[in-house]
């Protein structure tokens, strides 16, 4: 099968395409044909070797490269009870960049019949994270109002329309040329962040930061009482280094992180969401899986609206 691999740590460059055979299929497991796959800024921290404690210190110990994944079960293991051969799925799974991969149960689910495999392919771990962070971490009510930066991004166009699924006054914070798609999406209030600071403008029950950017300090002074901030800073070492010591040095209970965890529960949560159209997942751009390195570069230079997506 076709995989895109690497044997370094580095930029795009280090990624290629090669013949290599199938994942083993386990007792456990679910062999998936990939129909699309999504790109995160998750595959590029891993690319460039910024994890190597955990992913190996010389070199990539895992070569297929990919976590977002949608496609159609090709063979489960003898213990897999809850998917079957041909049934459409979406989720996460290790090497999903490749014509094949493999998963398990617990991290893959029915795809929602109205959705493409491009769409459904960006669900796992962007919709997982803005789940998390609303629902486990800002407790997000109806009739609350939050603010939500990055909005038209993958986290922050799953975020907003999740939000006003869960009834509140959502405030998208975006750059002017996405200030139309940040209405599409559902948002209440659409705030260009290069003209105008939404942290002056009133005070939040929740504040979303997608990417950084600000500081702590100015998020916070920005809540109402009770509110939480929810840190998702991406690359921004200055806000998750004040993030980790408001929380475990100063104890401070109103700034949350979080690592992502995605789960059969929220996984089916996602998809009763599109189910009922309360989300629509945004694909940017599809790219085919030989041009992987391009749409690595083009999520890392650009600021992608929703997803960019490859295609074996």
């Amino acid at each position: 099968m076709r995989a895109v691999v690497r044997d370094e740590y580095g930029g795009p460059d280090v990624l290629k395409i090669e013949e290599i055979d199938k994942p083993e299929l386990v007792d456990d497991g679910v062999l998936v044909r990939v129909r699309a796959a999504a790109l995160n800024p998750t595959d590029y921290v891993l690319m460039r070797g910024f994890l190597r404690l955990q992913t190996g210190w010389r070199r990539p110990r895992q070569r297929v490269v990919g976590i977002d994944v949608a496609g159609i079960v090709e063979a489960v293991g003898a213990d897999v009870a809850d998917l079957a051969v041909g049934d459409a799925v979406f989720g996460v799974c290790r090497g999903a960049f490749a014509e094949y991969a493999v998963g398990v149960p617990r991290n893959l689910v029915q795809k929602p019949e109205r959705l493409s495999f491009e769409q459904a392919a960006g669900m796992g771990v962007a919709g997982t994270m803005a789940l998390q962070a609303l629902r486990d971490h800002a407790q997000l009510r109806a009739g609350q109002r939050i603010a939500i930066t990055g909005a038209t991004g993958g986290v922050g166009s799953f975020a907003v329309q999740i939000a006003k699924a869960y009834g509140a006054h959502v405030t998208a914070v975006c750059r002017a040329e996405n200030v139309e798609l940040a209405r599409q999406l559902g948002a209440d209030r659409v705030v260009d962040y290069t003209r105008d600071d939404y942290l002056r403008e009133e005070r939040y029950d929740a504040i979303l930061d997608n990417g950084g950017g600000r500081s702590l300090r100015a998020l916070r002074r920005a809540l109402a009482p009770g509110g939480f901030v929810v840190l998702n800073c991406g690359q921004d070492i200055s806000l998750i280094v004040a993030g980790h010591a408001a929380r475990l040095i100063l104890r401070r209970r109103d700034v949350k992180q979080f690592v992502r965890k995605v789960t059969r529960a929220r996984l089916l949560e996602l998809a009763a969401l599109v189910q009922d159209e309360s989300v629509t997942p945004l694909v940017d751009r599809t790219y085919p899986l030989a041009e992987t390195p391009a749409a690595m570069r083009y999520l890392m230079a650009r600021h992608p609206r929703g997803k960019v997506v490859v295609t074996p």
